[in-house]
């Protein structure tokens, strides 16, 4: 990262810092989440290990998600009130200014997925991870946030107000939802069964699952990186010609 993108980045972040509302978007929406489903719905459902077990890949999966409106809406805000154009005549680089967002969201959902993990184990979460496991969900979790990254930096440059733009990020935020973190997709009723089945959340959270569990799918494993890779290079380049056209 280039000093341009760690300037960019230490602005980000102090906006960040002094928005509660972001903060406990990120953060805290997802442990009272994860409270709402284990202690209150956790008995309701069957799914052949302690529910804490079965939820937390997904919920950490969710809390990935929780972050992005507030990205979306500081993308669109940087755009639409002439910041971009100040950043211009002080000859920051184009690509500083977007790389900095991603890297600002990525560090967000780390902290948040920190944090619910804590409560997790509070919780009694009991994952037969080892070192090799642990790393590789990390590494699978910032290829998730990176690429999620990228595609909440599209939308919020191609949104046309800063409102427009966080609206557009709750279709990521519900989607974890329709997936199999909450509840295995064979549970689920037809059509939400096999949208949930192929949708590429699932695959991620298998494997985030497998690789907790001590024992990863392969298959859920590339297919879960394949949808990743593909996500952020569709960002990416969805973000870098919106930005060439409207800045």
């Amino acid at each position: 990262m280039n000093a341009n993108s760690l300037v960019m980045l230490r602005r980000n972040v102090k906006h960040v810092t002094r928005n509660p509302t972001s903060v406990f978007n990120a953060v805290l929406m997802p442990i009272v989440i994860m409270f709402m489903f284990v202690y209150m719905l956790g008995d309701a459902f069957s799914v052949g290990v302690d529910y804490v077990d079965y939820a937390t890949p997904g919920l950490m999966l969710l809390a990935v998600c929780y972050g992005l409106g507030a990205t979306a809406t500081s993308v669109n805000s940087d755009m639409t009130k002439g910041i971009i154009n100040r950043f211009k005549v002080m000859d920051v680089s184009r690509s500083a200014v977007l790389t900095a967002h991603v890297v600002a969201s990525v560090l967000t959902n780390l902290i948040a997925i920190a944090a619910l993990v804590g409560v997790a184990f509070l919780m009694g979460f009991n994952p037969s991870a080892s070192l090799v496991d642990w790393l590789g969900a990390v590494g699978l979790i910032v290829l998730l946030a990176t690429a999620a990254g990228w595609f909440t930096v599209a939308l919020g440059l191609f949104a046309k107000s800063p409102e427009t733009a966080g609206m557009a990020a709750i279709p990521l935020v519900l989607l974890p939802f329709f997936s199999s973190a909450i509840v295995p997709a064979d549970k689920m009723g037809p059509g939400i069964r096999e949208f949930a089945e192929y949708q590429p959340f699932t695959p991620i959270i298998e494997t985030l699952r497998g690789l907790l569990n001590g024992a990863p799918s392969s298959t859920d494993a590339i297919t879960a990186v394949a949808w990743c890779v593909g996500i952020a290079l569709v960002g990416y380049l969805w973000a870098r010609s919106t930005f060439k056209k409207r800045a």
